[in-house]
């Protein structure tokens, strides 16, 4: 199986720090935010990493090579021309990389749940990772078990969910909420440690933490 690291956002609530670096490349105790989740996915049996690019997308390119230093292959999805697709838009574009079963990271979220490369979709379209609801999203993403939970930005998809949708942008949402209603998608319930660093605060936040080694 491989993998997936969206990453091409602009970054819009973490300016002024995404003025001049991409969001992605962003530090946590002096290490880009990107390169943890390239790290655990080499550690999780990952061999083949696809990276979608479009704001600063270079810089992503110059930090992370081909990969190698990690020991794995990195691809890069460009979408600098067309501009940032979504995450939807992102992973339609990024298909032909990808293969018929494949992980999604969003390159914004921290969190330690362990990645399997031989994950089995089972007959679902879609396996989607939630977590309890945080401060700034309390009304949740998704009905899980009677409760409505956010959705951690980390999920296992089949190539066949995005079949007939074109290259566009799009936001990922509709899509999953239209194969939920049709009982195509799985979910589990992560309560470890997850954090969404979509601003400069909750940045900081993690920086200062003790769980980040």
């Amino acid at each position: 199986m491989r993998a997936m690291i969206l990453s091409a956002g602009r970054g819009e609530r973490m300016r002024p720090l995404t003025d001049t670096l991409p969001k992605p490349l962003l530090e946590v105790k002096e290490k880009p935010l990107i390169v943890y989740h390239i790290e655990k996915l080499a550690r999780n049996g990952f061999k083949t990493i696809v990276i979608n690019i479009a704001h600063l997308g270079q810089q992503i390119i110059d930090s992370l090579g081909d990969g190698s230093a990690w020991g794995v292959a990195i691809i890069y999805s460009d979408e600098r021309e067309s501009g940032a697709l979504e995450s939807a838009g992102g992973i339609i574009k990024a298909l032909p990389y990808l293969g018929e079963q494949f992980l999604v990271v969003n390159a914004d979220v921290w969190c330690e749940i362990e990645y399997d490369a031989k994950y089995n979709l089972g007959g679902f379209l879609a396996h989607l990772i939630l977590v309890p609801n945080p401060d700034h999203n309390p009304s949740g993403d998704f009905f899980y078990n009677d409760a409505k939970y956010t959705f951690s930005g980390i999920g296992y998809y089949d190539a066949k969910m995005f079949v007939g949708i074109g290259v566009k942008k799009q936001a990922l949402a509709p899509i999953l909420r239209k194969k939920i209603s049709q009982e195509r998608i799985s979910f589990e319930l992560y309560r470890g440690v997850w954090r969404d660093i979509g601003t400069p605060q909750r940045l900081h936040e993690l920086n200062k933490s003790e769980s980040v080694k």
